[in-house]
């Protein structure tokens, strides 16, 4: 039997290697590092289908490293040590074997720690994969033994090329006479992932008669619409669910929340990758309105992380219904996109010099801190003064929300601030 299309279009070396130019362009900061010969230990962040294993693969083989493969969805302690002990037993320590872990964020504390010993004697050298955001996922000691290289979403022209580049060198189908008119369901289906996007054109190539494999916007979504899967933590529909789950919580609607939460929970999903997105849901989408969501996100992450399934269900219900059911703002979340592009456009403005530190008399001589009002020392514990830079002197980034919480916000400002802010 075949292998795959995925497998059979896994590139070889960097040149056959499609994106991640950042990382392994021609003198970008990876290709430096493969190409000097000594590697560290690495983590691999990215979304799926990105390239993540075969960069890995690719690195052992330009190096001539053993290549050792585990996924942490089913592998534990017990493989990690007989992956060490084979490296150990088989004389190859001084050729430094490569351990690549898929999923690693998937392995627990003691599952990590069980490689601790490994990657600091340099028994093996460590590549590890997550979609997550390893500073959550990954131990602070592993990850102080490893260096992050972020890989990002595939553009629209590395997924056509690919759908190309296997049309015309795959040994199984450049001889099909296959012709690809439109190419938008298959980027839209596969969702930027290389791997699904081929399996889902060797599908689709299967599937159209011999005497017409022209391969159509429509043909393609007859052909697929009926293979879905209808959730997968582990790639096609991950992203899609999670995504109306926060929609349906920024919508209001907890109905809706509560439903596609049943589908994570049923999908087996890790419950703290959920807790964590309402952790950001709570500041992004609630905010102000309802100060009190990011004190009930941050305790439900907190309980899901002690308790795990099944009972953390529960308490991700809880969550989700009262982020739901609150008021909505995202004024805290265009505030600091606001200001970030305000000091990206103007630069570093010099520091009003009444709010300068003055720790020498140098620096008092020259008039820092200089007619600063200490606001404790007046009425309602404000003192009208200014404290933005020359130039940015009346500019509003924080504008309160419409919503009962900020409209007393708003108030209050305007008592103090009077027409200063246009809000």
């Amino acid at each position: 039997m075949s292998a795959p299309l995925a497998e059979r279009m896994r590139p070889k070396n960097l040149d056959e290697y499609v994106g991640q130019q950042h990382l392994v362009g021609p003198g970008a900061i990876l290709r430096k590092v493969i190409e000097s010969g000594t590697i560290p230990s690495m983590i691999f962040w990215g979304p799926p289908g990105v390239g993540k294993t075969t960069l890995a693969l690719i690195i052992s083989q330009l190096l001539k490293r053993p290549f050792y493969q585990l996924s942490a969805i089913n592998a534990g302690v017990k493989d990690v040590r007989e992956v060490i002990d084979s490296v150990r037993g088989s004389g190859m320590f001084s050729q430094g074997a490569i351990l690549f872990i898929d999923e690693i964020h998937r392995f627990s504390k003691s599952q990590q720690d069980s490689l601790l010993g490994a990657v600091e004697r340099g028994t093996i050298t460590l590549i590890g994969a997550t979609t997550e955001n390893p500073s959550f996922e990954v131990i602070s000691a592993l990850l102080s033994r490893s260096q992050v290289y972020v890989l990002k979403h595939l553009e629209k022209d590395d997924l056509i090329s690919l759908v190309d580049t296997s049309i015309q060198k795959d040994e199984e189908l450049k001889h099909l006479n296959i012709q690809v008119k439109e190419y938008e369901s298959l980027l839209r289906l596969s969702g930027g992932d290389a791997r699904k996007l081929l399996n889902i054109l060797e599908l689709v190539v299967s599937s159209l008669p011999s005497d017409d494999r022209t391969i159509t916007n429509d043909r393609v979504s007859d052909i697929i619409q009926n293979n879905l899967v209808n959730y997968d933590k582990n790639g096609e529909m991950h992203y899609d669910v999670i995504s109306a789950f926060i929609k349906s919580i920024r919508g209001s609607d907890p109905q809706a929340a509560v439903y596609y939460l049943a589908r994570m929970v049923e999908g087996g999903e890790d419950p703290k990758f959920i807790a964590r997105r309402m952790l950001i849901l709570a500041s992004e989408d609630v905010g102000l309105a309802n100060p009190n969501a990011l004190l009930m996100a941050d305790a439900c992450f907190r309980a899901v992380t002690n308790i795990g399934w099944p009972e953390s269900r529960i308490i991700l219900s809880q969550c989700a219904i009262f982020l739901a059911t609150s008021a909505k703002s995202n004024a805290s979340y265009v505030a600091i996109d606001a200001a970030i592009a305000e000091v990206k456009r103007s630069g570093d403005l010099p520091i009003p010099l009444n709010l300068r530190n003055a720790p020498t008399k140098l620096m008092k001589d020259l008039g820092y801190g200089t007619n600063y009002q200490y606001s404790h020392m007046y009425d309602g514990n404000f003192a009208f003064q200014e404290f933005l830079p020359d130039g940015l002197n009346n500019s509003v980034f924080y504008n309160p929300g419409k919503n009962q919480r900020e409209d007393q916000v708003r108030e209050w400002l305007k008592s103090r601030w009077k027409d200063k802010y246009e809000m």
